[in-house]
């Protein structure tokens, strides 16, 4: 392995559902003979290439890609599992000399590798839903006063404006009798230092990335989507699977049923997707800060100023 080969940081690329960041990722792992591992919840289920739009056999073959399609949808997989399951990846890229170029729209993969992962117990329902009708009825200021009188030390560390995290820490008390903060400090290691990596997050235009949701759908249903969800329906799986809540499976699995017609089915499927991309971009917002934006309009004539940010 060389030194310049041995210096280059790991390359991260978020971004919202049909954002271009998986052409994005080609492009560099292209330029610097990298590896493209996958950090998409659903990629990593082979029965859904098309649904997942999961790179092509064609774009597969051009370089090497780990962490697509390699776990069939019977299985209940985890960020947990995924954090290991990157980390060897990332140690396979490093004995081949490869730039790993980690890509997808999972927020929570991202933050197991940067941040590690935190052994909280499982909250219940019942709690759960009890903070977030406070919070609807009460408003955050009150929850956040509520939060510094049970547990200061967390009160510390939150705005008193972060409504997500605040009930988050109200309900981590309430359910295990001890602060997040307590929790935290068992969190494994990170599989990646923040600072030893390159951060990209795509920007898209709404009216863009609405259009090119519009037309990757309409591709799909060209390429057989209709197919893909009637052979994932007939494995019988368990709709709480993750592979079957997969963003267009239901809506499609109603036009196999005859409930509603093909248009309705894909309308239906592509507003699924435009408010899955909206949800990924809050979660992005909230906890991307110090990502390097990127424009999607930009990316082309900007390609040479990306190469050389990564290259340094």
């Amino acid at each position: 392995m060389s030194d310049a080969k041995s210096r280059r940081r790991p390359v991260l690329i978020a971004g919202p559902t049909a954002s271009g960041k998986s052409a994005l990722a080609l492009a560099i792992a292209e330029q610097f003979g990298g590896v493209i591992i996958n950090a998409d919840s659903m990629q990593v289920y082979r029965e859904l290439r098309l649904l997942s739009a999961r790179p092509t056999l064609e774009t597969e073959a051009r370089l090497p890609h780990a962490l697509y399609g390699f776990m069939p949808a019977t299985d209940a997989y985890s960020v947990g599992r995924y954090a290991l399951d990157a980390a060897a990846a990332l140690a396979r890229a490093r004995v081949e000399g490869r730039l790993p170029v980690i890509v997808g729209g999972t927020g929570l993969y991202f933050k197991a590798l940067l941040e590690g992962l935190s052994p909280v117990p499982q909250i219940e329902d019942a709690i759960r839903n009890h903070w977030r009708a406070e919070s609807e009825r009460r408003g955050t200021a009150e929850l956040y006063r509520e939060l510094a009188a049970r547990d200061a030390v967390m009160a510390e560390r939150l705005a008193p404006t972060d409504t997500q995290r605040i009930v988050r820490a109200l309900e981590v008390f309430d359910g295990t009798g001890r602060s997040l903060s307590d929790w935290q400090k068992l969190s494994d290691p990170p599989v990646l230092e923040e600072t030893e990596t390159v951060r990209l997050r795509i920007f898209v235009d709404r009216a863009e990335l609405h259009s090119r949701i519009d037309a990757r759908f309409d591709s799909m249903i060209a390429g057989g989507a209709l197919d893909e969800a009637r052979k994932l329906a007939e494995l019988m799986l368990d709709p709480g699977l993750p592979a079957m809540r997969a963003i267009g499976v239901r809506p499609l699995l109603a036009v196999l049923r005859r409930s509603v017609s093909l248009e309705a089915g894909v309308d239906a499927a592509k507003l699924e997707t435009l408010q899955y991309a909206k949800r990924q971009e809050t979660w992005f917002k909230r906890n991307m800060i110090t990502w390097n934006k990127v424009y999607k309009k930009q990316i082309e004539s900007y390609m040479h100023k990306i190469f050389a940010f990564i290259q340094y």
